[in-house]
């Protein structure tokens, strides 16, 4: 993976407290920083790993542009205590999720029920939000096209929780504290 370090602020300096944003003000970030053609444009892509660059999200959360080759994923994971929204800039990326709450603390591995899996397609123009704990995967499929996404986190990723799966067995593998990703 390679990493980009040139942050870009989208935010206006606040005045006084800023109100937390919500998943809405989160995606709405995410739409519009996919549309700024010159951002997009100036992420380099790699065609071995992901590309990304930090962005100042909205009332001070966490963004990221991604960038995707094709073939690659995140693996299963969650956000722990954030909220999130993501929207594809370009390409097409694929999220399986979970639709069940999982316990937070105190498990290595679950035996996950029947109909619990979500797969959603997201092509260029679309996105998503969702809440705290939301256990999924992103994936580009595409053989030969890349994709680039803009996401942001709120409050900013106290850790992120990696996880595997084989079969309806989720097991907890690690987790990543910021200074990990950083």
């Amino acid at each position: 993976m390679s990493a980009l370090s040139s942050p870009r602020s989208f935010s206006a300096p606040a005045r006084g407290r800023v109100p937390a944003p919500s998943q809405a003000d989160l995606l709405d970030f995410a739409r519009r920083t996919a549309a700024d053609t010159e951002l997009i444009d100036s992420l380099p892509l790699d065609p071995e790993g992901r590309t990304w660059v930090r962005l100042q999200g909205p009332g001070g959360s966490e963004a990221w542009l991604i960038g995707w080759p094709p073939g690659t994923g995140t693996g299963w994971h969650d956000h722990a205590d954030s909220v999130g929204a993501f929207f594809t800039a370009r390409g097409e990326l694929k999220e399986n999720a979970l639709a069940a709450r999982l316990p937070t603390d105190g498990w290595k591995t679950l035996e996950l029920s029947e109909n619990v899996d979500r797969e959603r397609r997201l092509p260029a123009g679309r996105g998503r939000a969702f809440g705290r704990h939301h256990v999924h995967e992103v994936l580009n499929e595409s053989t030969e096209e890349h994709a680039i996404s803009v996401h942001a986190y709120y409050p900013p990723l106290p850790r992120i929780r990696r996880y595997s799966r084989t079969g309806q067995v989720l097991r907890l593998e690690h987790v990543e504290r910021p200074e990990d990703w950083q």
